[in-house]
């Protein structure tokens, strides 16, 4: 797993990028304080770790039907990851204007932030091209390593979004109202994922 340090590192970018997640915890701590904001994360991670169990389910499937068809994956991952980074460098991501929302309990918090991570589509497909990349079926267990990525993910997602559940107030001031802070950020991603991308194609070619 000599690549986990890249994994780690793209999947903080991405997780540190302003977007819907990233709103959600912010409302919800706006709304009912750290309660909320930690109700919110905990759905999330939720969320996250059943991606990440779907994403090496479809792996190992993959295998198991068609091997010779991984390193089109790669190559297929790779391509799409470079084409969101083209994309998120012509058009940064903004957060958007968040209001303080409605009083919720927690599981009501949690629950609902379950549901916005599982009904995103472009979570599924960002972690079936993601995935592959950093999956070695050569050096072992599927779900050992899919173990550790999950690990990596969580941790993330406590780091990025519980920094922001404990200063909801003061990265709001910063997120909403800095364009340009908003634009340096997606387009710091945009290049990682662009470079993640390109090693990505290089892997593919080693490996065939």
């Amino acid at each position: 797993m000599d690549a986990l340090w890249l994994f780690a590192l793209l999947v903080f970018g991405i997780i540190a990028l302003p977007g819907m997640d990233m709103a959600f915890v912010l409302s919800s701590t706006l709304a009912d304080g750290r309660r909320g904001g930690f109700a919110a994360l905990a759905g999330l991670v939720a969320g996250g770790m059943a991606h990440v169990a779907m994403g090496t389910l479809g792996v190992g499937l993959l295998l198991q039907a068609l091997p010779a068809a991984f390193n089109a994956l790669l190559v297929a991952g790779a391509l799409y990851v470079g084409w969101i980074g083209w994309n998120l460098w012509r058009a940064p991501g903004a957060l958007g204007e968040v209001g303080a929302g409605s009083s919720r309990t927690a599981s009501q918090t949690f629950f609902r932030a379950l549901a916005t991570c599982l009904l995103n589509p472009k979570a599924y497909v960002f972690t079936v091209a993601v995935f592959p990349q950093f999956m070695h079926p050569e050096r072992g267990s599927l779900a050992l390593q899919a173990v550790l990525m999950g690990a990596i993910v969580t941790l993330m997602q406590v780091g990025v979004y519980g920094g922001v559940a404990l200063g909801a107030a003061g990265l709001r001031r910063r997120l909403v109202h800095s364009a340009d802070g908003q634009v340096a950020l997606g387009r710091g991603v945009a290049l990682l994922l662009i470079a993640t991308a390109a090693w990505a194609l290089w892997h593919s070619w080693q490996r065939a």
